[in-house]
Formats: structure tokens, sequence, C-alpha cells
């Protein structure tokens, strides 16, 4: 008989922070200069959906705080080599390589709002950084589009290991960011 035994693991506010940012960077890559406004908003919403990360990543639950998850780049990358030979560990958290991921979306999301508002302050003359000035705003732009397209990359593969460490694991990471429920480390 299989035990179905859940454990609450990603509670409502990071469930509901993950799919916000999946619609806001979602909206801002597509719109761009077509919709401007749009953009700006989506990038606004974005750059708040982080902050609201990094405290509930001290504040928010046990799974949620970045002390239940943070490790090395060496831990990180003897994991992927388990992964790639399908024989990684399975976590009820973040795995250290999930955990090397959404340091690298946090910081990567970050530079793109940052970059973003440079854009929006050299360009438009507008806030948060009007005062930058339109001397340096093809570099900004430049910045801005890198790391919007790195962020895509990241996702991407954000999505590939999500796939695989359910594949190796049979079970459904995607469903359980949307429950936040997972089997048990016990079956």
């Amino acid at each position: 008989m299989i035990s179905t035994t859940l454990t609450k693991v990603w509670d409502l506010p990071l469930r509901i922070f993950h799919w916000l940012l999946v619609l806001a960077f979602t909206v801002a890559y597509l719109t761009e200069e077509e919709l401007l406004d749009i953009h700006i908003w989506a990038g606004y919403l974005v750059f708040a959906l982080l902050i609201f990360r990094f405290v509930w990543g001290f504040v928010g639950s046990y799974y949620s705080r970045f002390s239940s998850f943070l490790c090395t780049p060496a831990s990180a990358i003897e994991y992927f080599k388990t992964v790639v030979a399908l024989r990684s560990k399975r976590y009820l958290g973040h795995n250290p390589a999930g955990a090397a991921m959404i340091v690298l979306l946090l910081l990567s999301l970050l530079m793109t709002t940052l970059s973003g508002f440079a854009v929006y302050g050299a360009d438009q003359g507008l806030e948060p950084l009007a005062a930058i000035g339109s001397a340096n705003e093809k570099t900004w732009e430049t910045l801005h589009e890198f790391f919007a397209n790195f962020t895509l990359a990241l996702v991407i593969a954000h999505i590939a290991g999500v796939a695989i460490e359910s594949f190796i694991h049979k079970e459904s990471l995607a469903k359980a960011m949307l429950t936040g429920n997972k089997k048990s480390l016990d079956e």
C-alpha cells in the first residue's frame, strides 16, 4: 500500500508570489516598446514582488526562508551531477541546484528591473531614476535587454530542472507549487 502523507512545503504567500512573478515577467517581456505603459507597470510589479521575496526570505515559513536552502556553489554543482546521472537525492524543500537557480533568478530579475528603471529615467526623465540623465541611455538599454534575456534563459533552465526532478522523483513539482504540498520524505 502506498502512503499519501503530504507535507505543507510552500506557503500561500510564496505560491502567490511565484505565480504573480511568472505573470508579471511574461507580460513585461512580451510588451516592451509596443505597449510601454503595460511593460513599465509589469516591471514595477516584478520589483515589488522581489522586495516581498527578499523580506519573506527572512520572515516567511521555514521552506520560504533563505536559511533553509542556501548552499555553496560547490554543493549545487555536486547535486547537478547527480541530476545528470538521474540519481539525485529528493528534498522536501529546494534542492541545492534549485537553491542556486532561485538566487540567480532573483539577482537577474533585480538587475533587469534596476536597469529598466535606469532606461526609464534616461529616456523619459521619469522616476524612480529620473536624475540619471540621458548620457548612458544606450548602455542602460543594453544591460536591460541582456538581463531580460538572461532571465528568460534561466526561466527555461528552471522549467527544465523542474521537469527533470519531477521525472526522477515521480512527483509533480508544478502541482506542489499550486497546492503547497509535497509527498513526505518517508515515502
